[in-house]
């Protein structure tokens, strides 16, 4: 957990959040104490006290200022052994430090002092391959850490030391920058001179030399980059947590990978060199299971972010707060981080839309099944026109469903649903899973996120929430007027569904029972509780022919809007063309307005003190590129919560379609809100509803009724109603249990007393 003030520490939230200490006045379960001794108190910094791994954690004792004891009085024992030694009043003025040798499983940690005083806190220890919250991990996985021809890039870990291709040590690289402003390798054994690197200046006024140390390592069986403007005073040196040096500011920049693949064999973290975040001071970390590319699974991702953050606490020293930035995958994952647990992200800057994995997945189905219609009625001779599809698709083009493989969703539908599909090394694998060989590696979502879902049935294939029962293609067309009653009947009768091995079938989608309940309870859709707690500043380049067009952005302000009343936490900045110094504007930015928050010493809540702190450049915004400026005016950059998605109009008849204009920034839909489903565009399964003639606009004859009663025998969607098992999913889930999740409730809190 980041050290900051703003996250409610010690409240019901704060613990569950944050691991908080707690305020030592709960009763225990043990030991002698002496009556009326004020309570010490024990916290795990870093980390919640039962999600502690690899052997150690970060322990500071407080003293209450009632009581006369003294810190040199404090003695320290964990499961029976004196472990004091580890501690001490460090230049902070804070007892604190870094008790090793944590037996794997429960822990006891005894605070005792000569005037009676005493508290004691359970520490779960897990192992640093993980997992922690995840559950079962998948397999295969095959490690990488030996690398025959190092880089710079990509150095010799060694040998894995067993399966979880844990290593010996990290090792360590370094560059410099450049007065050139460039990136150079730098050796400190031969260190080029002083004139030839740049310096540069954090954000708290510290000038040092511009040279990057990085880590590399394997936590919860991935490497991972930490990288940070080495020590001033030794760069081929860390320091002790108690005391960073100027060159770090303690912030954390974490950098998520976009894609969304399923890999079975290690890969590298996303870069760390990132120029804006380590000149300002931050230390910046990614590692490749937060890298979707490689490793689609935002539990694990969540949970390897956790681990590292408490790695670099006990290394380093504790983290003020944390941003994040990362497009596409990149932005799924914070805006799940963020909602499903609070607390380890502050800031977001996603990219490229995005709202989550799951409801983004339901269209990539939904347009392989668009598409195989499309191509059909072309077949057929009675083709769609570009903006008959744009209209049942929801978006200005049909290229958003239909283009070339890795921009729009058709092309990508089997990455998603067939097993023998899947990237990043999964499709190409030895032991993939195909009709002959049923006990193979199936590349699908839903099989990555086993742990998540669990299995259907004895094949031992994941449950799938994805569904389109009761879905109604082209309702908003046809009412509109955009495609006629028989192309809307034809279109619903034709459209099908894919079965669990991403086959085309006759029959709709149906989610395996029990998995959008699981997809909804577990937070696999991103909600908007926790994400209004959070500063956001949304970045969408204007797009309307591939898959990261607009409207995903404004599904996660709708979610918020939903839930707060407001989207006063969440900005949007919109541009048609790169504007200058972008990147630095949306980091300094984010950096002043978390800055802001941390200093509110208030009794405000988070959120209100989020709203309260926003800098004057964190507003809807769009950037001009005809007049090199930017326009903060709603209207023109169509940045409230229910956008327009007026156009102009190229050609005419069937060779019209969308074209805006330099002044028109319109927002179009997804496939599902076109259907009928709200702005927030997050139900897995909708629950149903007679076929009515009264939702319709147009009039269908006897025949054409007739045939859609029956393709919906069983009703249509009811979006008056919330989707099946649709609840805000409680925060910090666990899957350590089994499939499904279960929250981990408040965190183990200090308690009066040696304990049991």
């Amino acid at each position: 957990m980041d050290k900051v003030s703003y996250t409610l520490a010690c409240t019901a939230i704060g613990a569950l959040l944050a691991g908080c200490g707690g305020d030592g006045g709960s009763s225990g379960d043990g030991g002698p104490s002496v009556p009326d001794a004020p309570a010490l108190q024990i916290s795990v910094l870093g980390n919640r006290a039962d999600l502690v791994s690899g052997g150690q954690a970060m322990v500071e004792v407080r003293i209450p200022d009632a009581s006369p004891t003294r810190f040199e009085q404090v003695r320290m024992v964990l499961n029976g052994r004196d472990v004091t030694s580890a501690f001490a009043v460090r230049a902070n003025g804070r007892y604190m430090g870094l008790v090793e040798g944590l037996a794997e499983g429960g822990n006891q940690l005894v605070a005792r002092s000569g005037d009676g005083a005493t508290a004691h806190l359970a520490i779960k220890n897990h192992p640093i391959g993980g997992p922690l919250i995840s559950g079962a991990q998948v397999g295969y996985w095959e490690c990488t850490t030996k690398v025959a021809n190092p880089t710079p890039a990509n150095p010799d870990l060694g040998d894995p030391l067993d399966d979880k291709c844990n290593i010996k040590a990290p090792v360590f690289r370094y560059q410099y920058r450049t007065v050139n402003g460039q990136f150079a390798a730098y050796d400190p054994a031969r260190p080029p001179a002083p004139e030839q690197i740049a310096r540069t200046t954090t954000d708290e006024g510290k000038t040092v030399p511009y040279i990057v140390r990085i880590e590399r390592g394997v936590i919860n069986r991935g490497k991972y980059d930490i990288a940070y403007l080495a020590n001033p005073d030794d760069p081929a040196k860390g320091w002790t947590p108690y005391a960073r040096p100027a060159s770090w500011n303690g912030k954390l920049h974490w950098k998520f990978g976009s894609g969304c693949e399923y890999g079975r064999t290690q890969g590298n973290p996303g870069s760390v060199l990132d120029d804006v975040a380590l000149s300002r001071g931050f230390m910046v970390a990614s590692s490749e299971m937060t890298q979707y590319g490689t490793h689609c699974n935002d539990v694990t991702s969540a949970e390897t972010v956790m681990m590292i953050k408490e790695h670099i606490t006990e290394n380093y020293g504790e983290i003020r707060f944390t941003m994040a930035d990362g497009n596409s995958g990149g932005a799924h994952q914070q805006h799940l981080h963020a909602s499903n647990y609070p607390g380890l992200l502050q800031g977001l800057l996603p990219g490229d839309g995005w709202q989550d994995t799951w409801t983004t997945g339901r269209e990539f189905a939904d347009c392989g099944l668009l598409k195989r219609f499309y191509d059909a009625r072309r077949t057929a001779g009675a083709a769609f026109t570009v903006m008959e599809k744009a209209h049942v698709n929801g978006h200005v083009y049909d290229q958003v469903c239909e283009g070339p493989a890795n921009v729009n969703m058709a092309s990508r539908t089997p990455f998603y649903l067939d097993p023998t599909v899947g990237g990043a090394g999964c499709g190409t694998h030895w032991n993939v899973w195909s009709t002959s060989n049923l006990a193979g590696i199936r590349c699908t979502l839903q099989d990555f996120n086993i742990a998540v879902f669990g299995p259907r049935d004895q094949t031992g294939y994941a449950k799938s929430p994805i569904d389109n029962t009761g879905i109604l293609y082209g309702f908003r067309a046809v009412n509109e007027g955009k495609i006629s009653p028989e192309q809307f009947v034809m279109l619903n009768e034709q459209i099908g569904g894919y079965d669990i091995n991403g086959q085309w079938q006759a029959s709709r989608m149906a989610a395996d029972p029990g998995a959008a309940e699981i997809a909804h309870r577990s937070g696999r859709v991103a909600h908007g509780r926790y994400l209004g707690e959070v500063a956001i500043i949304q970045s969408i380049g204007f797009n309307v022919q591939e898959e990261h067009y607009d409207f995903r952005g404004y599904v996660i302000r709708n979610r918020i809007l939903r839930e707060h009343g407001d989207y006063s936490n969440h900005v949007i900045w919109r541009y048609k063309s790169m504007p200058p110094d972008y990147a630095a504007r949306r980091f300094d930015a984010m950096n002043e307005w978390l800055t802001r928050v941390e200093a509110d010493k208030s009794g405000k809540t988070l959120r209100e003190k989020i709203v309260a702190n926003k800098p004057a450049i964190a507003v809807d915004a769009c950037w001009r590129a005809d007049v090199g400026q930017w326009s903060t005016d709603p209207d023109y950059c169509n940045t409230g919560a229910n956008p327009t998605s007026a156009s102009s109009v190229a050609g005419s008849g069937a060779a019209a379609v969308y074209s805006p204009g330099v002044d028109e920034w319109p927002v179009f839909r997804d496939t599902r809100v076109a259907a009928g489903e709200g702005l927030a565009s997050d139900i897995m399964k909708c629950q149903l509803k007679p076929l009515s003639r009264t939702d319709f606009a147009v009039v269908f004859s006897n025949d054409q009724w007739s045939r859609l009663r029956a393709v919906f025998p069983a009703g249509v969607c009811d979006y008056a109603k919330p989707g099946v098992g649709q609840e805000a999913p409680e925060p910090w889930q666990s899957f350590m249990d089994g499939p499904g999740g279960k929250p981990l409730g408040a965190a183990p809190a200090s308690a009066p007393g040696e304990g049991a």
